[in-house]
């Protein structure tokens, strides 16, 4: 079985339809790319997945004994959260408070889990400096650490390189494809679809609806590939007509 199945699923906000009839699979070990222009519905998708938002229609299904408490989940930042008064180690550990039953203590595995997720993303240094006086990128790759805290089998990832220069954009992809091959599988929503060709090896792009669904491969050939690629022959004439800048 599936790890999440999506049939018919569509959603709404105040009755009208955001995104209709989604179908998709995301196997154990997948790294899938939602892909698609602002307000084609990824950000409403992600409130499914999460079960934060139930659907108008059809249906999502958690397999292989997968809880919405298991989801490791990176959301897009706010500038609050940006200027979170904690230390590195005290964000990444409250990763784990989804597992503690209100507990307010942490035990000596869970002590053991935020330092392996630190050391795999590289910000053991960085453990005792305030969180809101790190850079963009350092910030982000603690937050993965602390949404690995939470999982052992999915990451949602929403935008999770918006705003960060191009280093630490590689770094962060980097960091992702080295979680994904370890086992975990991997959703991520961006807007940045030549990159998410590179590593992901499904791709479900969003046009308020399912406009495709597959494997990479057979998006880059598709119409809607090529088209935000801009490897359809209309894109590149009109590529061509602004010059050399």
């Amino acid at each position: 079985m599936a790890l999440i199945s999506c049939k018919n699923a569509s959603f709404d906000y105040d009755g009208n339809t955001v995104v209709s009839e989604l179908n998709f699979e995301v196997d154990t070990g997948d790294y899938l790319c939602v892909v698609g222009e602002n307000g084609s519905g990824k950000s409403t998708l992600v409130k499914g997945l999460l079960h934060l938002k139930n659907p108008q229609s059809g249906e999502i299904i958690y397999g292989e004994g997968l809880k919405s408490t298991e989801i490791g989940y990176l959301p897009q930042q706010t500038a609050a959260q940006k200027d979170f008064p904690a230390s590195a180690y005290e964000v990444v550990i409250s990763g784990l408070l989804g597992s503690k039953d209100f507990s307010p203590f942490f035990s000596k595995a869970d002590k053991a889990a935020a330092k392996s997720n630190m050391e795999l993303l590289k910000v053991t240094d960085l453990a005792k400096k305030c969180y809101r006086e790190l850079s963009g990128g350092q910030q982000q790759r603690v937050l993965l650490a602390r949404a690995l805290c939470a999982t052992e089998k999915l990451l949602l990832l929403d935008e999770p390189v918006a705003g960060l220069d191009p280093i630490a954009t590689n770094d962060l992809y980097a960091a992702v494809e080295q979680i994904n091959k370890q086992g975990v599988t991997v959703i991520m929503v961006s807007h940045d679809v030549k990159t998410a060709v590179e590593y992901a090896n499904k791709i479900l792009h969003l046009n308020n609806e399912q406009a495709y669904f597959g494997n990479t491969a057979g998006y880059v050939e598709s119409e809607v590939g090529k088209v935000f690629l801009g490897t359809a022959p209309q894109a590149n004439a009109a590529l061509g007509g602004a010059g050399n800048v």
